[in-house]
């Protein structure tokens, strides 16, 4: 009986939250990666980004993104923060290292909200180093 009771406060409780959590994800810096799928089309992809020592960082939650796969098929990319549009080589960093390092630069950028996305999709998260084309 209780759990009935239980319902409507749940049925309101879950939609809020994914709200909270969509509007919160929309408050930390954001850029938007372009990429190419295998046919050559441009995907565009807005993603959390962090500067760490001096380097601009991407993360994959986990692996299997479609983003993720176009770069690491295709590493050449822009990158666009601030409404500036710039060319990099993507270099995806498997080490548990890199990993910790830019897990804590996020999570000093983003605090809470970083954590709490962790919670939610990361899982062997992947560091993507933005590396600046001449």
């Amino acid at each position: 009986m209780k759990l009935l009771r239980l319902l409507p406060v749940l049925a309101l409780l879950v939609p809020l939250l994914g709200l909270a959590t969509f509007v919160a994800g929309e408050t930390v810096p954001l850029g938007t990666l372009y990429t190419r799928d295998a046919g050559g089309t441009l995907r565009a992809t807005k993603l959390w980004v962090v500067e760490h020592r001096r380097v601009l960082w991407l993360r994959a939650a986990r692996p299997g993104r479609a983003w993720l796969a176009h770069l690491e098929a295709n590493p050449e990319v822009d990158f666009e923060r601030n409404s500036v549009r710039a060319s990099f080589r993507a270099v995806p960093h498997h080490d548990e290292e890199t990993r910790a390092a830019i897990d804590r630069a996020f999570r000093a950028q983003n605090g809470v909200i970083d954590w709490w996305y962790g919670v939610l999709l990361r899982s062997d998260a992947i560091p993507v180093e933005l590396v600046p084309r001449r």
